[in-house]
C-alpha cells in the first residue's frame, strides 16, 4: 500500500511541476481572468435581460453585464484548464510512454493527471469566483463555484484527450478555444437567440451554465444541471483515459517476443 501511495505521489508531483513550468497559463490565471470579468462588467449594457432559466423554470431578470459575467467566467475557466491540461499531456506524452514501458503503473499516471486537474481547477475556480464577487456578489457563491469547477474538470479532461490524440500543438489549442467559445456563446441569452434551441442542452457545459446562472441570480439549486455536468465529465474522462492508455501502450505487440537466434553451430574440426 505504501508503494502504491509513493507511485501516486511521485506522479502527481511531476504533473504539478509540469504545470508550474507553464508560465503563460499562470499569466492567464493571474491577469486575463480578472481583467476579462472586469471588462465584461464595464462594457456590456446594464439593462435587464429577462429570460426563463430552463433548469428551474424561473423567470429571471438579471442585468446584462452581470449575466455575461457568468458566461465570461465559465469561458475563461474552461479555456484555461483545457489549455493547461492539453499542454501538459502533449508535452509529457513521450515521457509517460517511457515510464509505462519501464514498468511504471499507468493507473497511477492517469490518477495523477486527474489529481493535478482537480487541484488546478480548485485554484482557478476560487480565483474566478473572487473576480465575480468583486463586481456582483452571487446569491449562492458555493453553487457558482461548484458549477465552475464541474465545467473546468470537463474541459480539463477534454484537454487530456486532445493532448493524447493530436500530433500538433496548434490543433489542440484551436480545438479547445473554438469548442469553448461555441459552447458558451450559444447559451447566453444576451448574445444568441439560439439559447433556447433544442440542441443547446446537449452542449458540454450546459449543466454548469444552468447551475452557475441559478447560483448567481436565484435561490434554487438545479441538481439536474449538476447531474448532467457530472455525466459529461464522466464521459469525457473515460475517453481521456482510453486515449491516454493508447498513447502510453507498448509499441511492440504483447506476443511479439521473437526468439533471438542462437549462436551458429560450431563446425566439427576434421582430424587429418
Amino acid at each position: 500500500m505504501r508503494q502504491q501511495l509513493t507511485w501516486f505521489a511521485t506522479a502527481t508531483r511531476c504533473a504539478l511541476i509540469e504545470h508550474a513550468r507553464n508560465r503563460f497559463a499562470m499569466v492567464l490565471v493571474a491577469l486575463f481572468l480578472p481583467a476579462w470579468v472586469s471588462l465584461i462588467h464595464l462594457a456590456i449594457p446594464h439593462a435587464p435581460v429577462p429570460f426563463r432559466l430552463a433548469a428551474t423554470g424561473e423567470l429571471l431578470t438579471p442585468h446584462g453585464n452581470e449575466l455575461t459575467q457568468i458566461s465570461g467566467a465559465l469561458n475563461a475557466v474552461c479555456m484555461i484548464t483545457g489549455f493547461m491540461m492539453f499542454a501538459a499531456a502533449f508535452a509529457s506524452g513521450r515521457f509517460d510512454r517511457r515510464l509505462a514501458m519501464a514498468g511504471y503503473p499507468r493507473t497511477h499516471l492517469a490518477l495523477a493527471k486527474l489529481a493535478a486537474l482537480a487541484l488546478i481547477s480548485i485554484g482557478v475556480v476560487a480565483y474566478a469566483t473572487a473576480a465575480i464577487w468583486a463586481w456582483t456578489p452571487p446569491r449562492q457563491p458555493l453553487l457558482v463555484a461548484t458549477a465552475l469547477f464541474s465545467a473546468a474538470m470537463t474541459y480539463g479532461a477534454l484537454g487530456v484527450t486532445f493532448g493524447s490524440l493530436l500530433n500538433k500543438e496548434v490543433e489542440g489549442m484551436f480545438a479547445i478555444m473554438m469548442i469553448s467559445v461555441v459552447d458558451i456563446v450559444l447559451q447566453n441569452p444576451l448574445i444568441s437567440s439560439g439559447a433556447d434551441s433544442p440542441f443547446v442542452p446537449y452542449l458540454p457545459v450546459y449543466g454548469a451554465v444552468q447551475a452557475a446562472t441559478a447560483g448567481a441570480f436565484s435561490t434554487s439549486t438545479p441538481l439536474r444541471g449538476l447531474g448532467i455536468q457530472l455525466a459529461w465529465f464522466t464521459a469525457v474522462a473515460a475517453i481521456a483515459l482510453v486515449a491516454f492508455h493508447r498513447r502510453t501502450r507498448n509499441a511492440l505487440p504483447p506476443t511479439a517476443t521473437a526468439e533471438l537466434p542462437g549462436p551458429p553451430p560450431q563446425s566439427r574440426s576434421r582430424s587429418g
